[in-house]
């Protein structure tokens, strides 16, 4: 149980503490995971960026995950549930949470480029991982951008979750990854609010990568 989102950060800083100083980006998961990775970031001396996939809701019911999609437009879906929506509404919503997604990138980074990532070491972080797939999407479109390694962080996942991220991060690196999983990541917080556009904002405004 993490007190919140900023000690677990802290906590995860710890197991990646081999990475202090290196030739490394720490990239977020707005919005939850922005905050802890700004707590690693600053631990172990590494400049933060972020990096935004967004979920695509099924039609009946918006929470439940059928797909991912990131601004570039790499998508994860889960054939047994698109097969069974309707297929000009599917499409329609990957193209609207695409450009959501390009939005979101450009209102938290604001003016500043995005960080380069070619032949870096790139540690994504998120507040928890459930299901996987944002991480997946996240992992393959950072692919493009050629880095040495991939590396996924978070302060809980599953463990079947987990090992299905080793077959597309170099390395996952997970404080409990403990089952049975509680099927909910504020479960393992003890303060778990709703992180806001302004504060991912705020902290990307403040953080001064050098």
């Amino acid at each position: 149980m993490y007190k919140d989102r900023h000690e677990a950060g802290l906590m995860l800083a710890e197991k990646l503490r081999k990475y202090r100083g290196a030739d490394a980006v720490v990239l977020g998961l707005p919005r939850g995971g922005v905050v802890v990775a700004a707590a690693v970031a600053k631990k172990i001396d590494l400049p933060l960026d972020i990096v935004i996939a967004r979920k695509i809701g099924h039609p009946n019911n918006p929470e439940y995950a059928i797909g991912v999609v990131d601004e570039r437009g790499t998508t994860i879906l889960n054939p047994l549930e698109t097969e069974t929506v309707d297929q000009t509404w599917l499409r329609e919503e990957m193209k609207r949470q695409q450009q959501e997604a390009k939005r979101r990138v450009e209102t938290y980074r604001g003016k500043r480029p995005q960080l380069p990532l070619s032949e870096k070491t790139v540690i994504i972080v998120d507040d928890g991982i459930a299901t996987g797939l944002t991480m997946r999407a996240a992992i393959r479109s950072l692919r493009r951008e050629s880095p040495i390694e991939i590396i996924a962080a978070a302060p809980i996942a599953p463990r079947e979750v987990v090992e299905c991220l080793r077959g597309e991060a170099d390395d996952v690196i997970v404080l409990d990854d403990t089952e049975p999983f509680l099927g909910a990541i504020g479960a393992y917080y003890k303060s778990f609010p709703q992180v806001t556009d302004e504060e991912v904002i705020r902290i990307m405004a403040d953080y001064q990568n050098t």
